[in-house]
């Protein structure tokens, strides 16, 4: 037996999805190597196999969390679900008050002993996504009563995105719609719905007056200058990433200049992350580069869907839901800044922009999806 058919028997679970996250991983690797030129002539007078080396082996740790994460039933989530909220708020708190201060924001922790940055915001995405999970499933008929909706899951969603927001608004905002479109799957009550979202608002017009009164604890100029430069094309940072990732797309056409070959890379800030879909498609166009990366993310949006209808838990649909909509929707909202379809957020592409904590907790999430399809499997 072949070692592609040995490893094709070996990976249950949902079979695209396996191959939806080695794709990107692959495109990953090449388009970081790349467009992290610049980068290591600044940082280390061009070393930009380090950078590679560096990069690939963070992508490799994350593919092997997603093995273990893959291989732990999907159950035992559930029952650390208590002690990671645990383990959550307090880091979040600690994170605004003694985290390390990197591009005007204070989203890192550093980790001691090894001189690492960490992003506690990235751990309470999965960490609040797997309460919910639970919280909803727990309740296996409609959830009708305030008792099981107020206390269990909105105020704990409140908590988190409150504390992410000052320093996160885009992880926030992402973390927030992805946990009321698992109540809305979950069928909680429509009005306790509603009430999260009135109270979504209260807490953003809460977090602009305290960000106008005391504009070092909210980052609402930030937010200020970023919506204004995108809807006036006010001239500044935001709108020359802008203007260099319009340039960069427009240069890939249809086929791209190829592998290693982009110009913008050069220019565009934060190439290797924030904009890496525009080096992928100045690279390899819009055929092989612009769309496939949307395709793969469009397909596991719909594997996720069909692992929510033919799962037998409610938690374990749930927990593959709101994973997949937090990985698709974060997708969506950091090419469409590329495209400048959407403000600038400073959102990474899941499992392809350079970054530890991203990339270490996007393998997590594919895994803890590829957990439940590979229970479903069996089941069947």
């Amino acid at each position: 037996m072949s070692f592609g058919n040995q490893l094709y028997a070996k990976l249950r679970g949902d079979r695209v999805i396996w191959m939806i996250v080695a794709i990107l991983s692959i495109y990953s690797i090449l388009t970081v190597y790349s467009a992290s030129t610049t980068e290591a002539y600044r940082l280390s007078g061009g070393n930009t196999e380090a950078a590679m080396i560096k990069h690939t082996t963070l992508i490799l740790f994350g593919l092997f969390l997603t093995y273990v994460c893959y291989l732990t039933p999907y159950i035992q989530y559930s029952k650390l679900a208590p002690y990671l909220m645990l383990i959550t708020i307090p880091l979040l708190v600690y994170t605004m008050a003694f985290g390390v201060e990197l591009n005007e924001a204070t989203r890192w922790v550093r980790v001691p002993f090894v001189g690492l940055t960490f992003q506690p915001s990235d751990f309470a995405k999965i960490a609040l996504i797997i309460y919910v999970a639970r919280a909803i499933s727990s309740k296996q008929e409609y959830i009708d009563d305030f008792n099981d909706a107020f206390m269990p899951i909105i105020i704990p969603i409140l908590i988190v995105v409150g504390l992410i927001a000052p320093d996160d608004l885009s992880t926030a905002a992402v973390l927030f719609f992805t946990c009321l479109l698992m109540m809305f799957m979950g069928r909680v009550n429509l009005k306790y719905i509603l009430l999260l979202m009135f109270l979504g608002v209260v807490l953003f017009s809460f977090l602009v007056t305290l960000g106008t009164l005391a504009p070092e604890t909210v980052r609402i100029g930030t937010w200020i200058k970023r919506i204004t430069a995108f809807w006036y094309g006010e001239a500044g940072a935001e709108n020359i990433q802008v203007i260099q990732a319009k340039i960069a797309i427009a240069n890939g056409e249809w086929f791209g200049s190829g592998p290693g070959n982009s110009i913008q890379r050069n220019f565009i800030p934060a190439s290797n992350s924030d904009y890496i879909y525009a080096i992928i498609f100045e690279e390899y166009g819009l055929i092989f580069g612009g769309f496939v990366i949307l395709f793969l993310y469009v397909a596991l949006f719909f594997r996720v869907v069909t692992i929510v209808t033919r799962s037998p838990k409610a938690f374990g649909a749930m927990l593959a839901l709101g994973l997949g909509l937090m990985i698709s929707l974060q997708a969506m909202m950091n090419m469409g800044v590329n495209v400048n379809i959407l403000p600038v957020t400073g959102l990474a592409l899941p499992m392809v922009s350079k970054g530890g904590t991203s990339v270490l907790f996007s393998g997590i999430a594919f895994g803890m999806i590829l957990s439940v399809s590979r229970y479903i499997e069996k089941t069947t």
